[in-house]
């Protein structure tokens, strides 16, 4: 209940700052679970799906999120969406568990692969969380390109800004292999990355978002 109100307030405001252009759509089953695997340009990206979407939608977020910024972390709370301590191997684990009981109860869960917001605007090597998900689970994975998100809310930006957003929605992905197996997971996760990419049209980059940021001093 709480969701809805959120996103009845939110929908009209999400549709007038950022008048989005959606393609897709269509492709987000009415019922039943399926992974939305979305890039990640802005701090918003995690709120704007679920409120421009017509279904229940249920994000992971790190941690910083929630507490760094007094209007993400508003969001995110009422939105439901997912903590994550990207630190620790425990805490990541538990929010799959969680995603998993999401998707096997029917419903939709967002995932950014890359971990973190891209640091330059290219679309970074993602993580296997997502793979695990997909093969754990069964569920379809709809791959999502966004753009436009980081003019909204650029990096250091308190406050949300007009700007236009877009988001296309690929076709279903299905795959097949062990979740528990690291070949596989690796495999199905730079498949869904490659969908992204022809989505997106991003410049791909071979290593983590994460270990750049670090390389170069990016917050």
């Amino acid at each position: 209940m709480l969701y809805q109100v959120v996103k009845f307030a939110s929908a009209p405001l999400a549709n007038a700052m950022c008048r989005p252009h959606i393609s897709g759509a269509a492709h987000v089953p009415r019922s039943g679970p399926a992974i939305l695997a979305a890039n990640h340009l802005s701090i918003l990206d995690s709120f704007l799906l679920p409120a421009l979407l017509p279904r229940h939608v249920t994000f992971t977020a790190k941690n910083e999120y929630f507490s760094g910024n007094p209007v993400s972390g508003f969001f995110m709370r009422l939105g439901g969406s997912l903590p994550i301590d990207r630190e620790s191997a425990h805490s990541a684990q538990v929010m799959l568990d969680e995603a998993a009981a999401l998707l096997e109860r029917g419903e939709l869960f967002g995932i950014h692969p890359e971990g973190t917001r891209s640091p330059d605007g290219r679309l970074y090597r993602g993580k296997v969380g997502v793979a695990w998900l997909a093969l754990k689970t069964g569920a379809p994975v709809l791959p999502v390109a966004l753009s436009g998100t980081e003019k909204v809310m650029p990096l250091g930006s308190k406050v949300p800004r007009p700007a236009r957003i877009g988001i296309a929605i690929g076709t279903p992905m299905r795959f097949e292999g062990d979740h528990a197996k690291a070949r596989d997971r690796r495999r199905v996760t730079d498949d869904i990355m490659a969908a992204i990419q022809r989505l997106s049209g991003q410049e791909y980059v071979p290593t983590y978002a994460a270990s750049f940021k670090a390389a170069n001093g990016v917050p």
